[in-house]
């Protein structure tokens, strides 16, 4: 028997070294991907600022506009669209970081990079906790950890094809930078997924402990910290309910009776963390317009890949995790004694392997966020695998490799990531949108911030619109590919209002229709044609600046 294996966890310290290494990562990660957001302000040109954001700018300017709308308010109306509609939005992490930027004057990056910074912290720790929790040898657990922490999927192979058969062409780009259930991606630009994934993990550690120690006040503690979660993204409920339940089902089938205290564990759990969940669903349901928002999810065309490519995606972790899946429940039973888990968690490790999968795939426009911290039951499994499976299949043959293959197969996973990473200096180092705005853009943005009501709609190119939310706190006409009602029609008015043979009472029409305060016009939208604003006399410039002009909209001049 594995003597480390089967020692309990309440008798085993950890050892200082262990300390060491999960600070010493932990440090890595968060320094390593601090450096692109000190390469994009340090090389940012004179005449251009760098807008503290690196991936997935869209999604990032829906997040700044309730940001800058929870700075005064405790419920905020959707900003990124024209319609009217009511200030009935609420988010409890935009909220708490906005708060934190009003009371400290900080601005939205820096308050955005200590989020960033924090979120990734607390995510390597829990996860280092829940690591220690389901696994007792602490070879396994420092494998475990830097597997998730790190590890990434087999898209370079696809990013190899890019530059040698496909002629530049990355062939499904999805399965490259889908940043869910990639611990490091998250951590590095999407740093609301990283605190989800930590809470979700929080959660279940939680109630494994309960179980562990027969204390429902574990289970009241996850409740509380399954309602944080709730407030701040509530597709993640469904991974809360649908993990321990099954896994309530399971030990009700296997024991033969109700696990008392999981039993009472969800009731508590699903009593005082499912208000959130009630206030989504009567959010997109009594009121047309966030209905029609979460219609429009679909906009974005970003589903779970099939399983052929969420293989690719997850990489070798989640090909380990599936054989050593295999392998455990064709063996049920035999290997009770030597167990790589505690035998009061292995279940469950395996129920939320299996039911993550399944979720993966449930019939929503949002089911891409299921893979959300999916990466750890496949990590552990992964780890499962190596050292319960290869590397005593190996140590039969007396390989020399044996003690290095839980370390070459954490390198072999950290490829795509080290792809990413490099990627965001290419990208940072062109010096365009949607990263950058010209000091013009951003001065004409906090002239609207000072001298105009949040309530006043302005028209731009969609480059611009996704910040004026977030940075001038106006309404904007075009903004985000779900947010704003009606996405595509809007794209094309704004094309049609900006290009040069469009009649006059065409653009007149759009700014009636829509109640048009300000227009907006800089490089981006010159770049979509060659519209005069000097030609238009029912505009009327309130800031001139050498590549921007804001023109004010006089309605009473329109034709009617």
């Amino acid at each position: 028997m594995n003597r480390a294996a089967a020692t309990p966890l309440s008798q085993s310290r950890t050892p200082s070294r262990e300390w060491q290494f999960v600070l010493g990562v932990s440090l890595f990660v968060l320094i390593l991907t601090l450096l692109p957001y000190l390469f994009g302000y340090a090389s940012a040109p004179p005449d251009q600022k760098f807008m503290g954001l690196m991936m997935n700018v869209p999604d990032h300017g829906q997040y700044l506009s309730w940001y800058k709308g929870f700075q005064t308010s405790l419920l905020v109306p959707n900003r990124m669209t024209p319609e009217p509609n009511e200030p009935i939005f609420f988010n409890l992490l935009w909220f708490s970081l906005g708060r934190i930027g009003t009371l400290t004057g900080w601005d939205y990056a820096f308050v955005y990079q200590l989020f960033r910074l924090a979120a990734g912290a607390v995510f390597m720790f829990v996860l280092y906790f829940f690591c220690r929790q389901t696994m007792n040898d602490p070879r396994w657990r420092r494998t475990a950890f830097a597997l998730i922490g790190l590890g990434g999927g087999l898209g370079w192979v696809l990013v190899l094809l890019k530059y040698t058969v496909t002629g530049g062409e990355l062939l499904y780009p999805l399965d490259v930078y889908v940043a869910e259930g990639n611990s490091f991606l998250c951590i590095l630009a999407y740093p609301h997924f990283t605190i989800a994934a930590a809470l979700i993990i929080a959660v279940f550690g939680l109630l494994l402990t309960g179980a562990r120690r027969g204390q429902l006040r574990y289970a009241v503690a996850g409740g509380i910290v399954g309602l944080i979660l709730g407030w701040q993204h509530a597709y993640d409920i469904l991974i809360l309910y649908g993990v321990p339940g099954v896994y309530t089902l399971l030990l009700t089938f296997r024991q033969r009776r109700l696990p008392r205290y999981w039993v009472q564990a969800l009731f508590i759990l699903g009593a005082i963390s499912v208000w959130p969940a009630l206030y989504s669903v009567w959010l997109t349901t009594a009121d047309p317009l966030w209905e029609t928002v979460l219609d429009q999810f679909a906009n974005a065309g970003v589903f779970t890949p099939n399983p052929f490519h969420l293989f690719i995606l997850m990489g070798l972790p989640l090909i380990a995790a599936t054989v050593a899946c295999v392998i455990r429940l064709r063996r049920r039973g035999e290997e009770a004694d030597d167990a790589p888990l505690p035998q009061d968690t292995e279940l469950f490790i395996l129920t939320w392997f299996v039911v993550g999968f399944v979720l993966n795939y449930v019939p929503t426009d949002f089911q891409i966020h299921m893979l959300n911290g999916w990466q750890v039951p496949v990590g552990l499994l992964a780890t499962w695998g190596i050292y319960r499976y290869l590397v005593p299949a190996l140590a039969r043959h007396q390989s020399k490799w044996t003690s290095l293959l839980p370390i070459l197969f954490v390198l072999m996973t950290l490829p795509i990531n080290i792809y990413l990473w490099v990627w965001r200096y290419v990208e940072l180092n062109r010096h365009d949108y949607p990263f950058y705005l010209h000091d013009d853009e951003t001065a004409a943005l906090a002239w609207l911030d000072e001298h105009t009501s949040p309530d006043e709609i302005v028209f731009s190119s969609l480059t611009v619109g996704q910040y004026i939310p977030g940075i001038a706190g106006n309404t904007a006409f075009l903004a985000h590919w779900a947010q704003t009602v009606d996405f595509y029609t809007k794209e094309e008015l704004v094309e049609e209002f900006f290009a040069e043979d469009t009649v006059d009472e065409t653009r007149q029409q759009i700014l009636k229709i829509f109640d048009i305060a300000y227009v907006f016009y800089g490089p981006a939208e010159r770049a979509l044609g060659g519209f005069d604003p000097s030609r238009a006399d029912y505009l009327e410039p309130v800031l001139t600046l050498s590549s921007v002009e804001l023109l004010r909209v006089h309605l009473e001049s329109l034709n009617p």
